[in-house]
């Protein structure tokens, strides 16, 4: 595991254990920080003042804005239709699918063990329950849960106890 040299760190970047992560090609933003056993792909862009917690795989496609929380072992995917082979029966390359990409807005939150498919937007502020599997794109300020995830309510109107 690594951190090469083509991945482009912002000011203050903390990663906590740079030899048990695997980052390429990507770029974080300023102050974020990133946990152990996490990988994060070629061409994802991950914001400033994010937190992405460990366990977590973000793959190429992704794009997370500002101050995004990303819990432990959260798994995103970035092909509708994954293959291992193409039609000739040959393991696939990157000539053989198509990436699908995925944005995640400022503020929002993924709890643990979420899984977030290929072409969907997270909205700002929204918050995914832990171990939800996120289907469908998620309206700003939206809370959604469970599987498939649906939404239960808004973070402007949750009560603070």
């Amino acid at each position: 595991m690594a951190v090469t040299n083509d991945v482009q760190l912002g000011n203050h970047v903390k990663i906590f254990h740079p030899d048990l992560v695997n980052l390429y090609g990507c770029v974080i933003g300023d102050e974020t920080k990133i946990g152990t056993f996490v990988e994060i792909q070629k061409n994802v862009v991950i914001g400033s003042r994010c937190k992405v917690s460990s366990h977590t795989f973000i793959c190429e496609g992704v794009t997370i804005e500002d101050e995004v929380f990303i819990g432990h072992g959260v798994m995103f995917t970035n092909d509708l239709y994954p293959r291992a082979t193409n039609a000739e029966g040959h393991l696939q390359t990157e000539t053989d699918w198509q990436v699908v990409p995925t944005q995640v807005k400022r503020r929002a939150a993924i709890g643990s063990n979420a899984t977030i498919l290929a072409g969907i937007t997270i909205g700002e502020n929204a918050i995914i329950g832990a171990g939800a599997v996120v289907t469908q794109n998620v309206p700003d300020y939206a809370i959604v849960v469970g599987v498939p995830a649906r939404q239960i309510g808004d973070v402007r109107h949750k009560k603070m106890d």
